[in-house]
């Protein structure tokens, strides 16, 4: 039977896909949760059109993520940081912290989007941390820490 998912399905699909299975499954699990409807043909259509709708604005955004990407590619980031005498930091540096400097130079990215070579840099350094601005955009972001 095919169906077309609403929402995310756990080793099944994701959302607007359409997919088989068994009649059961559908009729007592995914439809008293809301989580498909059936693939009749209004359905059908429904769903090309929200593709396509989803694929021009997707485009959109790939654009204005690589814009991003192009303006921050030369920026090099300082952070600064407490710092004892052995060039250990007092607590840790972390993607906030990146995030909030990213965001002094007028860059909005969410800490979500940003990968550290390590979860918390507890020493002074140059560091590359990994920023994921979509699905397709991802770039590479060097930042520096230092001693305040």
């Amino acid at each position: 039977m095919d169906i077309i998912l609403k929402q995310s399905v756990a080793n099944l699909g994701e959302p607007d896909e359409m997919v088989k299975v068994k009649p059961g499954y559908f009729r007592n699990y995914l439809l008293p949760k809301g989580m498909a409807i059936l693939a009749t043909e209004a359905a059908k259509k429904m769903l090309a059109e929200t593709i396509k709708q989803k694929a021009h604005k997707q485009v959109k955004l790939k654009m204005e993520a690589q814009q991003i990407a192009d303006a921050m590619k030369d920026l090099v980031i300082t952070i600064g940081a407490k710092v004892g005498e052995s060039g250990k930091i007092f607590g840790s540096v972390n993607n906030i912290q990146l995030a909030d400097a990213l965001k002094e130079k007028g860059f909005d990215i969410d800490r979500k989007q940003i990968t550290l070579p390590e979860d918390h840099i507890k020493m002074i350094g140059t560091y590359v941390a990994d920023i994921s601005l979509s699905k397709d955009v991802k770039f590479q972001l060097t930042f520096e820490v230092v001693g305040e």
